[in-house]
């Protein structure tokens, strides 16, 4: 038991990947904190990243961490943890730019409470102005990945771009 193909993960590292959502950059809420704390109050480093954060050590200690970082973050207003673990032999496929672009808009379904193509108009703006809050349209093609998703046209996406640069100003 514990032997994969000649590695033993009881004694060998294990590597976590994991995203706790929502996501904000700069502002990572208390429920990512709480994500963190619970890997270093069992004296495991994490690498904070962008799109995920990264934690190795051995199985159990990881094991451990984990479900002790889906308790307190989910208490502390998680909506969703996404995470990935592999023997120390395997490598973490990682979360590419593709990857998170593909989060951002599970988080926004989550978030209006339906799927993409159900959204009206208000809530195709409302994600839009999200995703922009998340920096989603910093990567590549990402206007078309999302214009695609919404079923509607990349003007569309730079209209409702252009109407939260410049919001309408209040009759005097």
């Amino acid at each position: 038991m514990g032997d994969v193909k000649g590695h033993d993960v009881t004694t060998g590292d294990v590597a976590v990947e994991f995203l706790v959502e929502p996501f904000v950059e700069g502002q990572p809420g208390d429920h990512v904190d709480a994500a963190i704390r619970a890997f270093s109050e069992r004296d495991l480093d994490v690498e904070f990243g962008a799109f995920a954060s990264v934690a190795s050590g051995s199985l159990d200690d990881i094991g451990d961490a984990i479900g002790a970082m889906v308790v307190s973050a989910m208490r502390a207003g998680a909506t969703s943890i996404n995470l990935s673990v592999a023997s120390g032999s395997e490598r973490l496929g990682g979360v590419t730019l593709h990857d998170a672009l593909d989060a951002m808009m599970r988080a926004a379904e989550r978030e209006v409470g339906s799927e993409s193509s159900e959204w009206t108009r208000s809530d195709k703006q409302r994600v839009v102005r999200m995703l922009d809050e998340r920096g989603a349209f910093l990567l590549r093609g990402a206007v078309d990945d999302i214009a695609t998703a919404m079923g509607v046209s990349r003007i569309t996406i730079y209209n409702y771009l252009n109407a939260i640069e410049t919001p309408a100003k209040a009759d005097s």
